[in-house]
């Protein structure tokens, strides 16, 4: 069976929810639209479609909304980057196409869900951005001056009202929103059937090939034919390098609070500091709290094998700043793309035909750029232009953030010399119960899990995208490359890509040796115990 979910945690929106399971692929199919992905930008871009009458398939290896958009905090907000960085670095004009794109972002997630009758608590509220001196400031003035000129209704204030502590001056962004993103991809998906459209679940997208006049999908089901294939996967799995020099994958962590009903503003609240943290408000029906959802402490996938303090980090901001916070009631973890040069990629894929298109590069502003991406996309496909096609367009060249995109290309290299380190552990024995590890077996690695009654689950610790070491995440119980930021579960199976393949099945012995192996193999170093 596939996966529900690509981690451990559990997010307030899937304990709050019911997203129906969608039947595999049933075997060969035909469409106007295959979409590989069923997020947010995946049934959005559907949904656009089949209104317009096109034949529409999707296609997700795990389910509806088990990927990032259960694990997003879901704010429809200002850019992660914010206006003054992107008028410096794109100018005015592209500024204000910034603007209007997230504004009709905006305006399609709210009339969707009016016309539709979808009952995802949307919600127009205002957004707050402060910055504490010696803490991460950034010039509020300059950021309210450059967001006025892209046509932004902002007004720079005192102080975020309403707070248990001093924010000192911050912008405020009028007419911003939030919503339950399951609750609207459960509306969204049976919009689509309504109208004709196909949902498949549990359908692994292996291979994209064709032509400017037909692609062809191939799952583990069969195959989809198609006029038109999006990738709205998170990140791309068929192309294996190009697009994966231009963004890398964050871990962002997100702790959910009980807090006394109406004891805070409902608003949206972001800091600059280092780290910097992100709150909203959920009110979950029949109880008698809110939960006060605060994320952050980002890091780079496979950069911290046990980040569970990154959660205590978060509570200790929290209680510090909401002093009415009481039981922790969730903690979750999901994953951000991040461009090198602050916006998403969004628009034909550069690797393919132009009947091939990709989703990518959120910067923790998924439910926003996915929205724009999907109206972006729908336009293409339909013949008509984009005002934002250029600017967003994935085979434009990183001009700007060329140093940290350098960088960022100088530590993933230095990553592939793990293969000449030893293992995490020295034999298998070393692993407690719930715990992952990864051994050295000669000249390769072995990435062993021990469950809960003392078996062993062992996989081959190469990443089937470009052969980087897994690392193993304690907190979602998954194996993270640091490389490109794929995600593999216990067993192997891709939880996100761009790997295309589940990591290769390693068979231990008894006592948790692996098998004996030829001596043209290679040298052998200190065995597996």
């Amino acid at each position: 069976m596939a996966a529900t979910t690509n981690g451990a945690s559990v997010s307030v929106w899937m304990d709050t929810a019911q997203v129906p399971a969608r039947p595999p692929l049933p075997g060969d199919l035909d469409v106007d639209v295959c979409v590989i992905g069923a997020g947010i930008a995946g049934l959005t871009t559907a949904y656009l479609a089949a209104r317009e009458g096109r034949s529409v398939a999707v296609i997700d290896a795990l389910g509806i909304g088990a990927g990032e958009t259960g694990r997003t905090t879901a704010h429809l907000f200002p850019p992660d980057e914010w206006y003054a960085f992107i008028e410096d670095k794109f100018g005015q004009a592209n500024a204000r196409l910034v603007a209007e794109s997230y504004a009709r972002a905006i305006d399609l997630v709210e009339s969707i869900a009016a016309q539709e009758h979808i009952a995802c608590e949307f919600e127009r509220l205002d957004g707050y951005l402060y910055a504490l001196p010696g803490n991460g400031f950034r010039d509020l003035e300059k950021e309210h001056a450059c967001a006025a000129r892209a046509g932004v209704p902002v007004e720079l204030v005192a102080g975020v009202p309403g707070l248990p502590f001093d924010t000192g001056p911050a912008v405020r962004y009028a007419g911003q929103a939030q919503f339950h993103p399951l609750k609207y991809l459960a509306g969204l998906a049976a919009a689509i059937e309504r109208r004709g459209g196909k949902i498949f679940g549990g359908t692994h997208a292996h291979r994209v090939r064709g032509d400017a006049q037909q692609q062809t999908v191939s799952t583990d089901h069969g195959e989809v034919r198609a006029r038109a294939v999006v990738l709205a996967t998170h990140t791309p799995f068929n192309d294996r390098v190009v697009m994966h020099t231009k963004q890398a994958g964050y871990r962002t962590y997100v702790v959910g609070l009980e807090v006394p009903r109406g004891s805070l503003p409902r608003i949206l609240l972001w800091d600059t500091g280092d780290p910097y943290y992100y709150v909203r408000l959920e009110s979950p029906e029949g109880l008698g709290h809110d939960i006060l959802v605060v994320g952050g402490a980002d890091h780079k996938t496979g950069h911290d094998d046990h980040p569970e303090h990154r959660y205590d980090e978060i509570e200790r901001w929290t209680r510090e700043h909401f002093p009415q916070a009481g039981r922790v009631a969730y903690r979750w973890s999901g994953e951000v793309m991040e461009p090198s040069d602050g916006l998403p990629y969004l628009g034909r894929n550069p690797m393919d035909d132009e009947n091939v298109y990709l989703i990518t590069g959120d910067s923790g502003n998924g439910m926003t750029h996915c929205t724009i991406g999907a109206m972006l996309v729908n336009d293409l496909i339909a013949g008509r232009d984009h005002p934002c096609y250029a600017l967003y367009d994935p085979s434009r060249k990183p001009v700007h953030g060329l140093a940290d995109f350098a960088s960022e290309q100088a530590k993933t290299m230095a990553r592939y010399g793990e293969w000449l380190t030893g293992g995490d552990v020295d034999s298998v024995q070393e692993i407690a119960a719930g715990e992952g590890a990864v051994v050295r077996d000669g000249l390769r690695k072995i990435a062993v899990y021990r469950d809960a009654q003392g078996g062993l689950h062992a996989v081959s610790a190469k990443c089937t995208h470009l052969g980087c070491a897994v690392h193993w995440n304690s907190a979602e119980r998954s194996w993270d490359c640091p490389c490109h930021a794929s995600r593999f579960d216990i067993e192997g199976n891709v939880l996100h890509g761009p790997a295309p393949e589940p990591l290769e099945k390693v068979e231990l012995q008894e006592g948790g040796a692996p098998p004996p192996r030829s001596p043209r193999a290679g040298m052998r170093g200190r065995n597996v115990r």
